[in-house]
C-alpha cells in the first residue's frame, strides 16, 4: 500500500466516524429547534454562534488549520439552522415563476403543506437546492406539444441535483384580459415561449402580435398591472383568479391533451428499498467520437432490460458540435442489472451520468 491509498483509506474511515456525529449533531439540533418552537424563538442566534465558533477555533492548535476550521463551523450551523428550518416551518419547495404559474400549480399537487419559494428563473430555482436554500426543486422538463425545456435539461447534465420524482400535468391556456376587455380589443399576447409555442395556431388564427416573457403567471400579472385593453395573457385559470384578470377564451393550446412533465430534483439520489412497479430511470451520457457508439449505448440499454421512453440529443455549451443524450427508461437503475448494464455502458461513454431513479405520480 502506497502512501495515497494509507491516506484515502485514513479519510475513508474518519468520514466514517464523522458521518455518526453529523447524525447525532443533527439529533441535537431537533431538540433545538422544537425548544425554539415552543418558547418562540428565532432560529437564528447569533450569540451563540459565534460562541461555538470561538469556543471550537480555540480547539485546533495548527495555525493554517484553524481558519478552515472555523469555516468548517459555519458551514455546519448553516446546515443546521437549515434543517431547524425545516422542522419549524417544513420543506421549502423552489419553483421557477409566481403564485398561479403551472410550476406553482405543479408544486402545491406535490407538495400541499409546503412553503413554495418562487424564482425568476429555472436556474435561480435549481441553484437554490443546490446551495441549500431549498429543499427540493420542481421545474419543468418536457412538453407533450412543444417538446423539451432545454434551460432545465442543461442544468441536469451540468448540475449535481437528482431526479427523484415526476409528475405529468395537463396544461390547459387560456387567454387572460383586464375587466371589461373584448376579444375585439386584443392586439398582443404575451407569455412564456412555450406557453406561446403550444398555442401557435390560435394566435396565428387571429393575426396577434406576440411579446415573450419569462412565466405565464408573470404575463397575466402584467397584463393586470397595466390595463392595458389591447394586451393579452396566456396563463392558466387560476392565474386569472389571483391577479383579478377576465378570461376572454379558455383551452386555446393546439392538442386537447397538452401535458407538461415536472420533475422534483434533490440533493441526494433516493434509493427504493423495495422493487415497485412503474419505476423509471433518467441516465445522461456522452459517446466517444467513433463510429456506432451511440447504437451501441443504446443497444447495451436494451439487452439489459429496459425500455427506453425517451431520448433526446442536445449540444454541449463547451464543445462545438459535441452533443450530450438524454434517456428515460423504464427499469431501475439501482437493481443488479442496472448496475451490469452501466459497468457496460461505461466502456463506450465519455462521460454518465445516472440522473436518478423515480416512481411517475399522476
Amino acid at each position: 500500500m502506497n502512501l495515497l491509498e494509507e491516506a484515502r483509506l485514513e479519510i475513508n474511515e474518519v468520514d466514517k466516524e464523522m458521518a455518526q456525529l453529523f447524525v447525532r449533531r443533527m439529533r441535537a439540533a431537533e431538540k433545538v429547534a422544537a425548544y425554539k418552537k415552543e418558547m418562540g424563538l428565532p432560529i437564528l442566534d447569533p450569540i451563540r454562534e459565534a460562541q461555538v465558533i470561538e469556543n471550537g477555533a480555540a480547539r485546533v492548535e495548527d495555525e493554517t488549520l484553524r481558519g478552515y476550521y472555523v469555516q468548517f463551523l459555519k458551514n455546519n450551523m448553516a446546515i443546521s439552522r437549515a434543517y431547524q428550518a425545516r422542522k419549524l416551518e417544513g420543506m421549502r419547495i423552489a419553483y421557477s415563476g409566481v403564485e398561479g404559474a403551472f410550476a406553482h400549480i405543479a408544486t402545491a399537487k406535490l407538495f400541499p403543506d409546503a412553503q413554495k419559494i418562487p424564482f425568476g428563473n429555472f436556474e435561480k430555482a435549481y441553484r437554490a437546492v443546490e446551495n441549500g436554500e431549498c429543499d427540493v426543486a420542481v421545474l419543468p422538463v418536457e412538453n407533450s406539444s412543444n417538446g423539451e425545456v432545454g434551460q432545465v435539461t442543461d442544468l441536469l447534465f451540468s448540475g449535481s441535483l437528482y431526479v427523484n420524482e415526476m409528475i405529468e400535468l395537463a396544461v390547459s391556456h387560456d387567454l387572460l384580459a383586464c375587466p371589461g376587455a373584448s376579444l375585439s380589443d386584443i392586439k398582443t399576447v404575451i407569455s412564456h415561449p412555450q406557453a406561446l409555442g403550444q398555442c401557435a395556431d390560435y394566435i396565428a388564427a387571429r393575426g396577434f402580435e406576440i411579446k415573450e416573457f419569462s412565466n405565464t403567471a408573470l404575463a397575466a400579472k402584467w397584463v393586470s398591472e397595466n390595463g392595458d385593453p389591447t394586451v393579452a395573457a396566456i396563463a392558466s385559470a387560476e392565474a386569472a383568479e389571483i391577479f383579478g384578470l377576465t378570461v376572454l377564451e379558455t383551452n386555446i393550446n393546439q392538442s386537447r391533451n397538452n401535458t407538461t412533465k415536472f420533475v422534483v430534483l434533490s440533493p441526494v439520489c433516493h434509493k427504493h428499498k423495495t422493487a415497485e412497479m412503474g419505476l423509471h430511470s433518467i441516465l445522461m451520457f456522452t459517446v466517444r467520437n467513433e463510429a456506432g457508439a451511440l447504437a451501441r449505448a443504446v443497444e447495451i440499454i436494451g439487452r439489459y432490460g429496459f425500455n427506453m421512453k425517451t431520448l433526446r440529443s442536445r449540444p454541449m455549451k463547451t464543445l462545438l458540435w459535441q452533443y450530450y443524450f438524454y434517456v428515460e427508461a423504464e427499469g431501475d437503475i439501482d437493481s443488479e442489472e442496472g448496475r451490469q448494464m452501466l459497468r457496460v455502458l461505461e466502456m463506450y461513454c465519455d462521460r454518465l451520468k445516472v440522473l436518478g431513479t423515480y416512481v411517475k405520480s399522476e
